[in-house]
Parts: C-alpha cells; structure tokens; sequence
C-alpha cells in the first residue's frame, strides 16, 4: 500500500490553489485532515502548514485510485495529482482561501500511514495540556499553533531586516560562561576537563555586550538563548529567547527612538496595525501610584489614588492604623458599576484576600445616599469627601486597600485589572505602550540585609545621584527603562556604568566587599580601565512580544517545544537521570535521587 515519493514533486501547497488555478493539472501532498464518503465519491480534506485544500478521489474517474483512498486515514501522509476544479454549485466553503475548487484525483500515493492521534487535530483542542505537551510533534500540526510559530519566524524576520539596516551586528556570545548569581539561580554545567569546576548558562549576555563596546563594535544585537533556574509562571520558561542589544554614545531618548522605530514596523509588518510613536512616558514614581505596578496596562483608566491625608485621623480604625505605621489607604471608584451584586463584591473581596489583602473596603453611590458597612465609622461628612475626591457619582463602587505599601499595591492593581474585565474596559484590539523611567537604582533586601540592585549592578545612576552612595543609596535613581505594552513588561533596559570608579561603588553598595567583587566581576573590572566608551542597551523577550501578537493564552503557544511549570519537557522526559559513569566523568556524586 506504501509508495516512495520518486520523483514526484509538489507543485502548489495545500493552501495555494484558487479559481485561477482551474483546469491546471497539480501535485499536492500533506497530511489527511479529514476523509468523508458521499455516495461512493471519497472527498479527502488535505492539510499542510500553508492551509487545507479539498480533493476528489471519484470512481467513475478513476477506479483504482478510489480503491487506494479506501485504505487512507486521519493523518496518513499522501500526495495525489489531479486536475483544479470548480465546486459544485452549493457547495463553495467560503470559510476556506481553497474553498471555491477542488483537485479531482487520477493518481494517488500513500506515502505512510498514521495510528490513531491520541487528541484530534484540529484548531481548538480539548485536550489536556499534559497529554498534548507529549505528543508535541502532533499538537503542532494544528493550524492554530503553526500560524502562532510562523509569526514568531515573522517577528524575528523584521526584527533583523531592522536591525541591520540600522547598521547593527549580529554578534554571538558564549553559553557557556562563568557564574555570577545575582537574582536568579544559575543553570550549572559541570566541567568535566577541569574536575569541581562549573560553567553557568547565561542569564543574559550583559557582560559580554558590554565588553564588545569596549571592543569597538558600538551597534551590536543577537536573538539569543537566555536561561533562568527559577519558579516558572505562565509567562515564563527555564530557558527563553531576547533580542539583545548594545550601542556606544548614545543616550536615553536615542534608544527610545530607535526602539519606537521597530515596534511601528512590527506591528506594521506582521499585524497592520499603525502604533503612534512617541511613546508614552511615565516615571516609576506616577506609574505605581497610579497603577499599584511598574508594568502598567493604560488602555483603560480606573486610576488608584492616594487618600492618606483624607483618613490618617478617620474613626475607621483599619484606615487610620495603615497610614500611622508608616503604610498607605489607596482607593480606586469603578465607574458605573450599578450591575455589581453583592457576589460580585464578595468575590472580588476573596480575590484580594488570597493575594495578601485583609478585606476590600467599598462605598457604593446611589441616587439616594451612599451604601457601605464603613459608611458609620468615617462619619458622612468623612465620606462624602472621599467620594468626592474620587470623583464618585451614583452607580459608581469606590473600592479600599489599606496597609503595607507594597502589598496593598500588588492586590490593588491586581483588583484593578480585575475591574477592567468585569465592566467590559479593556480594548483586545488596542495597542498601548509606554516606557517606565527614574527607577530607583536599589532596593532594600530584608532577608539578606543588604541592598539589591533592582535591574542589575552594571546599571547606571543618574549622573546628579552618585553623590548618595555614601550618604543613602536608597536615593539613587537608574538611568534605566522598561517598555511595557498592554500590561506586560515586554522589555528592560538600561545606560550602563562605564567608569570602573562608579563601578566600584555600586558593588560596595550592594555589600560586597573587594575580594569578592574581584572574584566575579575581575575581568570586567579590568576591562572598564582601558576606554570604556558611554553606552546603553535594552533586551526583549521575543516569547512575550510573540504571545501579545498572536492573543495567546500562554507563553507556551508561541514557542515550538515548551517546558512545564516544573521545567520539564513531557515529551523527551528531560530532565532525565543519567549512568553512573556519566557523574564518574564529572566527578560529580549525588547525595540523593527522587524518582519522578
């Protein structure tokens, strides 16, 4: 029953053929989407990666030919020749680019055959994300994920053609390079030519971009593998693509043009969609007031306020207490909630609960007064103006957090996405970006009791700020900038330290001491001395990025073979337990192995 290819070639792909093609004989080949038998007249749904094209195996035609398609299944490989006919009257699929013909079938080969799939394959599977994540190989036959991976392939096109337009270099660095754990755990490599000693897979090529400024080479870039052992999340994977890059003499508002430049001819190119440049831009400072997050979604409003000074001596004593230990009372008003059972109000409550809140305080407006259980303890006097400061009018809800600033924040700006989706605000076709500025260049680690850089320790400090690194370093902002666009932060970069002086400085400030800085950081340090030229950079996740273009639920629909939330690949069984002659070669002995 099995053929070989011979020379047979294709002529036309599964999604090519169109009524301009009538009467032309072809050759298709692809997998077998879908067989159906009318009447004796077999009709087979033919699919390759470009689309679907219906072809006839009829046996008033061609007897033999038929006899052979009995024999063919969901997802046998076949290939058939034919000639390009009009469909039928009635029977035109205008939800196909192929839809007006189809290819009656004289010859026909089976290329191989297929068991049975264990998920159908089709655009909306409902089957279980483990069980598709084993048969990756197949779950990508779906039209849906290979539309998302050549957009992808889309993307990364662009972003090159770009690039070395702008007279970039596309420059490779190492992947296997030395650890310097700050932030996230290293992937370590064991060396086995140089025993008890270990290579680390990159973070990010921070270090060695900035060493090819050094080098002379002032416009470079890489779409390049990245690695990060840490908790994954839906958008995140243990090993993951950027786009790196790193120019000498340039300052903040030039890498913003330039970055402003690709993502209009991104969203140009791949989606047809016209961005407006320039970007917005917001400093830290506002977009955590407003926002309650760095990474804010601007396409709808709903802004968090402030209202310390409102309650610091209110009878409410939850209000009260947060602002007399040292935390905030912030207040968002959903507008025209009128719709809002008290379950909605209740649920929202449980949501903000289970991310760190001790309640959600709300007024509700009506025509003929206000409703809330707070309502007693700030007076109506008290509540009136807070209503009016939120610009509160009847069919409105103002929602409460109070207490410790960051965790108010986080659930706050959490509630207020939350918000967005339940009164129908978000706009799914709508583009936003904006670029976060004047973050602060440290962060204060209560565990380690030190400080920690908040981008990383090669970031430069506002020129005005290097005077608090011996007075109080909390002060100190970065010349550093995220570009955010609808809510995720799609990219970060920085200006970087190009003066071994003010390098060393940021170590000490981070608590490290001479010695150790050395041990890490030596051969960096040596380099900064012999001219480093001012320069900056910026990487993007391309996984990221390629998930907002396509609407993607996860970042794993983008990216052809993911990992799980355990960093593990159900498909190779990787990370697998190797021999005993393997850890010998290493040198390595395991204290412990947990069978999985």
């Amino acid at each position: 029953m099995l053929s070989h290819l011979g020379s047979w070639r294709r002529t036309h792909s599964c999604g090519e053929l169109r009524a301009g093609n009538i009467g032309e004989e072809v050759v298709v080949m692809g997998w077998v989407q879908r067989r159906r038998d009318h009447g004796g007249v077999i009709f087979i749904d033919l699919r390759d990666r470009d689309g679907v094209t219906q072809i006839v195996l009829n046996p008033e035609f061609d007897k033999e030919v038929h006899e052979l398609g009995d024999n063919v299944r969901n997802e046998f490989v076949i290939a058939a020749k034919g000639k390009v006919e009009h469909r039928p009257e009635g029977t035109v699929n205008s939800s196909l680019p192929t839809g007006e013909v189809e290819v009656y079938v004289n010859e026909l080969k089976i290329l191989n055959k297929s068991e049975t799939p264990p998920f159908v394959i089709e655009n909306h599977s409902n089957a279980n994300e483990d069980i598709r994540l084993k048969y990756r190989y197949l779950d990508l036959r779906r039209p849906a994920l290979q539309q998302n991976i050549i957009l992808r392939h889309q993307l990364i096109r662009v972003i090159r053609e770009f690039l070395y337009e702008k007279d970039f270099l596309d420059i490779e660095t190492p992947f296997l390079t030395k650890s310097t754990p700050e932030g996230a755990r290293d992937y370590l490599v064991p060396s086995r030519v140089n025993p008890g000693r270990f290579y680390a897979l990159p973070q990010s090529p921070q270090m060695f971009k900035q060493l090819l400024m050094i080098s002379g080479f002032d416009r470079y870039f890489q779409i390049v593998k990245c690695f990060r052992d840490e908790d994954l999340r839906a958008d995140r994977q243990p090993e993951f693509t950027q786009l790196d890059m790193e120019l000498s003499f340039i300052d903040r508002a030039d890498l913003m043009k330039l970055i402003e430049e690709l993502f209009v001819k991104i969203f140009k190119d791949i989606m047809d969609v016209d961005v407006k440049k320039p970007f917005e831009i917001m400093s830290y400072d506002e977009a955590m007031e407003k926002f309650g997050h760095d990474a804010p979604d601007t396409r709808f409003g709903l802004h968090l306020k402030t209202i310390n000074d409102l309650v610091k001596d209110c009878g409410f004593k939850v209000f009260a207490d947060s602002v007399k230990n040292g935390g905030v009372v912030k207040a968002i008003n959903a507008k025209n909630a009128t719709n809002f059972s008290r379950k909605d109000i209740d649920d929202l409550t449980d949501f903000a609960v289970s991310l760190g809140a001790k309640g959600l305080a709300y007024i509700r407006v009506n025509e003929d007064g206000l409703q809330s259980p707070i309502v007693k303890f700030l007076g109506e006097e008290l509540a009136d103006q807070i209503v009016s400061e939120m610009g509160g009018e009847a069919g409105d809800i103002i929602f409460f957090g109070a207490g410790k600033t960051g965790i108010v924040n986080l659930y706050m700006s959490k509630v207020r996405l939350k918000l967005g989706r339940m009164l129908n605000l978000i706009d799914k076709n709508k583009y936003n970006f904006v670029w976060i500025t004047d973050f602060p260049l440290l962060e204060w680690d209560e565990d380690e009791k030190r400080y920690a850089a908040v981008h990383h320790p090669f970031t430069a400090p506002v020129d005005e700020d290097i005077k608090y690194f011996d007075t109080d370093p909390s002060q100190i902002r970065a010349k550093a900038y995220d570009l955010v666009l609808n809510g995720s932060e799609i990219g970060g970069g920085s200006i970087r330290i190009h003066r071994s002086d003010v390098q060393e400085k940021m170590f000490d400030a981070l608590g490290m001491t001479r010695e150790e800085s050395r041990r890490k950081f030596g051969f960096f340090m040596d380099a900064l001395k012999y001219g480093t030229p001012p320069h900056g950079g910026i990487a993007f996740g391309v996984d990221r990025i390629a998930t907002i273009l396509t609407g993607s639920e996860s970042i794993r629909d983008v990216i052809a073979f993911p990992k799980t939330q355990r960093a593990t690949c159900m498909m190779s069984d990787a990370p697998s337990i190797v021999d005993e002659k393997q850890l010998k070669e290493l040198s390595l002995k395991l204290d412990m192995v947990e069978d999985i």
